[in-house]
């Protein structure tokens, strides 16, 4: 079967008005009458509001409205909820809480008066102590953040834990190796290239509400901002056009979408607001900042036993996390990793601190990168306790194929895998045993190479909706199929697009359960209109949940038309047959129809069986029965200059297992993308704060992002076990390898600068931060930076 009728390497579809700059992003929306809104900022990251004068800016010749908190809270929509069941001011009316917090907002007749326009608001404040350091956050004499809650007295948000504790402190207790670190994520920023935006459009004379917004959710956003703006849900559409980059930074619902849909409410006439690139890295959702402290018990021959951590949670000015409900700390219970332990548990803690608010973005499958890093640097702590090589250690430990599926010691069920074989097919690709003997060999000369190993298993799909929901909404994704007439297809899918080439993608999974070339097959998603309800695109749930549903409503079709070919035939439905693209007669190939012939008879004049509707289509709501877990083997070479302390990544090998590929071209490229986000964490990226909660990483002059400079060439592998519970058996990849490739690099980088004795350092290892590590003087992110 060519590659156009089904599963393999294809061009992506989208891809033709792409590279013509055809693609229509929010920024391309123009209607008639357009206005345009710029936000005021606070630059503090503290400070009561005394009082605030616009009028000078209402008094501009091109200003239409100034939007202020106490304007909001006339219309009850100065504070909204967050997806985190918390609330979240749209425009501060006590006070502002952190840097870069959205004070009024200006509507104006073009971009650039509305921007003018603001250095015409005259804001008084109060400026009050401020905390950015997540310990002090819960110290007796820390200033209160959220005050707005009528008897908080501390910034704890809350607790949660995974595990046995009882039988881990056990287990420990007779450890004879116990090995314990404390350790920083540092909170780092998804930085699409396409910032965040929205076009609103009220009709006043129909009531209904059009926005185009940059939005990996759009179902979600219509429900919040029916709840947030008491507008009737069926009137309001939301269209997420082409997107220029998501990485869960486009998940959420910002102050500025709701301030758009305010003006054009107030004004008549269509806003639209453009975020710039300071203003997206200071106040949109950024990602990690957790401060772990892990220990890993494990016998003298290297059996690993158990593993425990306590976590901080800095989650900033409000809990704004987009993550289910029923786990505040997201599926950080994987921070068990691939190994057979007997006992394991983790307490997270979460914390209020004056930073901007999120916690969950940046392709991290919901606090898996985490939980990975975490386990990944104890292993190969106890490989250098233990000096035992660290792929050796990690195969002994890891879970057997005869295990699956397998039941971590927090709970959770592995689906399927054979960890041994991709660790091996990575080792063979690296050439392992030659590095290290010209790792030896360098040493000798006073060279620095390292080498690092991650080993990781991911937890994709969310999610099964007796056990995740957002807000509420179970996490299943509809999705609708409908076959013309001449055999042309169109689907409708609940996902949303960010890259990630849902166009091709999901049209070949119908060319392969129809037997119609992906080219006849329409993807239509990113308009809530037109589209089936669905919790949108974030965590690697495409494939495992959407792509499901479409193979799912696919098979209904493809039976439907098995009921149709047997009136066709004059045959019982029961004894035909299915090949690619055709029913036959059981025992009589020549006699039997094409898909495009039933669906022409379908909608014709045959005389269909009793029950069977005309035409050809079906929709479906599919809820996972489990998520899924891919996982793969990750292997990086670096090499470390001990007079400037330059780290240069000379190999990365990446072998991914997630399950069955549909278009491996597609797999590859998201592999690529997110090896370079795991580059750039490691050696470069970092949210930072001074002690007064400015932010020192507004512009790509100070937030460092990897060019095509600091990758090498990627060397890819794959290793195929299906997931026994996904229709397809494809277990999803868009998150693998940002979850894997950070503790790769850094174990890398430690394993160079062994022969200084350096046991860890934390992320990111930059030139300045590895020299002080070998001046012996490690770099801390939770003391040099806030």
């Amino acid at each position: 079967m060519s590659p156009h009728h089904g599963f393999g390497p294809m061009r992506r579809k989208e891809d033709a008005r792409f590279i013509r700059g055809r693609g229509t992003f929010v920024d391309d929306i123009k209607l008639p009458g357009m206005l345009h809104g710029a936000v005021l900022h606070s630059p503090h990251a503290h400070a009561r509001i005394l009082s605030i004068d616009t009028s000078a800016a209402e008094a501009h010749p091109k200003v239409k409205a100034v939007i202020t908190g106490e304007t909001l809270a006339t219309m009850s929509l100065a504070w909204m909820p967050t997806m985190s069941n918390d609330v979240q001011a749209v425009l501060a009316t006590d006070k502002v809480r952190y840097q870069g917090q959205e004070v009024a907002y200006v509507v104006a007749e073009d971009r650039y008066s509305a921007r003018d326009a603001l250095e015409l608001i005259d804001v008084t404040y109060d400026p009050l102590p401020v905390v950015s350091d997540v310990r002090r956050a819960m110290d007796e004499d820390a200033p209160v953040i959220r005050d707005d809650v009528e008897g908080r007295t501390d910034n704890h948000i809350f607790d949660w834990e995974a595990g046995d504790r009882a039988r881990t402190d056990e287990v420990f207790a007779g450890a004879e190796v116990v090995v314990s670190q404390d350790m920083i994520y540092p909170r780092v920023h998804p930085a699409p290239l396409e910032t965040c935006g929205i076009v609103a459009d009220m009709d006043k004379v129909t009531g209904k509400l059009t926005v185009w917004t940059t939005t990996q959710a759009p179902h979600a956003h219509r429900t919040m901002y029916a709840l947030v703006a008491g507008l009737p849900e069926h009137k309001i559409r939301v269209v997420s056009p082409d997107i220029g980059g998501g990485f869960g930074n486009k998940v959420g619902v910002y102050p500025g979408y709701i301030c758009s849909i305010v003006g054009s409410i107030v004004t008549g006439r269509p806003v639209k607001w453009m975020e710039d690139r300071s203003e997206n890295l200071m106040t949109t959702s950024f990602a990690r900042d957790y401060h772990m402290s892990g220990s890993i018990a494990a016998t003298r021959e290297g059996r690993i036993l158990a593993v425990r951590v306590t976590t901080l949670a800095d989650h900033g000015a409000f809990n704004g996390t987009a993550q289910p409900t029923r786990f505040p700390a997201g599926f950080f219970h994987v921070f068990t990793g691939s190994y057979d332990l007997t006992a394991a548990h983790c307490e997270v803690t979460g914390v209020y601190t004056n930073k901007a608010p999120g916690g969950v973005a940046y392709a991290c499958s919901f606090r898996v990168t985490e939980a990975v890093y975490l386990v990944e640097r104890l292993i190969d702590m106890v490989a250098a306790e233990l000096d035992l090589d660290p792929a050796e250690l990690r195969m002994k430990n890891l879970i057997k194929p005869e295990q699956f599926p397998y039941t971590c010691a927090t709970g959770w069920e592995y689906d399927s895998g054979d960890y041994a074989t991709t660790l091996q097919v990575a080792l063979d690709l690296a050439g392992y045993d030659k590095l290290r003997l010209e790792q030896a060999e360098r040493r000798a000369r006073g060279e620095l190479m390292g080498i690092g190993i991650s080993f990781f298993t991911e937890a994709v799909g969310a999610g099964p909706r007796k056990h995740m929901d957002i807000m509420g909404l179970g996490m299943a994704d509809g999705a609708e199929l409908r076959v013309h007439p001449t055999g042309k297809a169109v689907l409708r899918i609940s996902v949303q697009t960010q890259g990630q080439g849902h166009e091709t993608t999901f049209a070949q999974i119908v060319a392969q359960e129809l037997g119609i070339p992906a080219d006849d097959v329409e993807v239509v998603h990113g308009d809530t209109d037109q589209t089936p309800f669905g919790l949108g695109t974030y965590g690697s749930r495409s494939t495992p949940v959407s792509g499901a549903a479409t193979a799912v409503v696919t098979r209904k079709v493809r039976e439907r038309a098995r009921l149709v070919a047997g009136a066709m035939l004059e045959a019982d439905p029961g004894d035909l047959e299915w090949e690619a693209g055709r029913w036959f007669v059981r025992g009589d190939p020549a006699s039997g129809v094409t898909i495009q012939e039933i669906a022409m008879a379908a909608h014709g004049r045959v005389e269909l069986p009793e029950g069977v509707e005309g035409h050809l289509d079906a929709t479906t709501v599919y809820n996972p029965p489990n998520l899924t877990y891919p996982y793969g083997a990750y292997i990086c070479v670096v090499d470390v200059d001990a007079g400037t302390g330059k780290v240069r990544v000379r190999r990365f090998i990446a072998v991914d297992d997630c399950g069955v590929r549909i278009n491996p071209m597609i797999v590859e490229g998201q592999v690529h993308g997110g090896l370079a986000d795991g580059v750039g964490m490691a050696l470069m990226q970092v949210m930072a704060f001074d002690e007064e909660g400015n932010h020192l990483g507004a512009s790509f002059m100070d937030y460092l992002l990897p060019t095509s400079m600091e990758c090498p060439s990627w060397e890819l592998g794959a290793t195929v076990t299906p997931s026994p519970h996904h229709p397809l058996g494809a277990k999803g990849v868009g998150e693998s390898a940002t979850v894997g490739s950070p503790p790769a690099v850094v174990n890398a980088v430690v394993d160079a600068l062994r022969p200084y004795g350096i046991r860890h350092a934390d992320m990111p290892l930059t030139p300045a931060n590895v020299w002080r590590t070998i001046q012996g003087r490690p770099f801390r992110t939770d003391l040099a930076i806030t």
